[in-house]
């Protein structure tokens, strides 16, 4: 199965038709479940916003919207924070996410 490292993929820009709109600088998890519902990203204005992974494609080179209507504005994204997990508040070692968005080797670092 084909997946990316937590590391890699907060190391992608976002970007709408090429152009970068800011980068992502925390995954949120289900609440139950190792699934990433989406990223938090520092948006070039100095906002943040959330981006739903169900509407971003990860490519090799970026993670892209489709609009920038796929970003929810920060006064929604405190809903998404507090309802979610914040993947770096995990003891997670070497943590990967495959095409589906679950965490995979989700291994404890203590």
């Amino acid at each position: 199965m084909n997946g990316r490292t937590v590391s890699e993929l907060l190391a992608l820009p976002v970007r709408i038709h090429g152009i970068q709109l800011g980068r992502p600088v925390d995954a949120l998890l289900d609440p139950s479940l190792d699934r990433v519902v989406g990223f938090e990203i520092a948006c070039g204005d100095g906002a943040r916003r959330f981006l739903p992974y169900a509407v971003c494609r990860i490519g090799t080179e970026e993670i892209a919207a489709a609009s920038a209507l796929s970003l929810v504005d920060e006064r929604q994204l405190a809903y998404y924070r507090e309802n979610s997990r914040r993947l770096s508040e995990l003891a997670l070692a070497d943590p990967w996410v495959d095409e589906a968005g679950i965490v995979h080797e989700a291994r404890s670092a203590a």
